[in-house]
């Protein structure tokens, strides 16, 4: 995996996922922004979404992160040429909750843990 060098640090070009690109994804994009040596991105599998997924946010990743096992179903269905390479988690955070939710952002950090630095 190809990382980028910024002044000491390996930036990791992270992708987050889920339905509308409303709640989740923009949350966990948020608040894995800083701190964590992510550069982070989120987008929708809807064509609803506020961002739908593009073949160049999957280009842009280096690693992805989706919300539900269905979603990582959609996406390989789709992109399956350009996710060859790729690493995509399954987090397994349910649709209840909204932007920056308190209990949403403790599920996030929680579920993340095994893959941060």
């Amino acid at each position: 995996m190809k990382l980028i060098s910024t002044i000491g640090f390996n930036i990791l070009n992270t992708l987050f996922i889920c339905s509308r690109n409303q709640w989740r994804s923009p949350t966990a994009e948020r608040i894995f922004a800083q701190g964590y040596g992510l550069s982070t991105r989120s987008a929708g599998t809807s064509r609803h979404a506020k961002h739908t997924l593009s073949l160049k946010d999957i280009a842009w990743a280096e690693q992805i992160f989706v919300m539900e096992s269905r979603h990582k179903q959609q996406i390989k269905e789709q992109y399956s040429k350009q996710l060859m390479h790729k690493k995509v988690f399954v987090l397994d955070i349910p649709d209840d909750y909204h932007y920056m939710d308190a209990e949403l952002i403790e599920l996030l950090q929680l579920a993340m843990q095994p893959y941060l630095k």
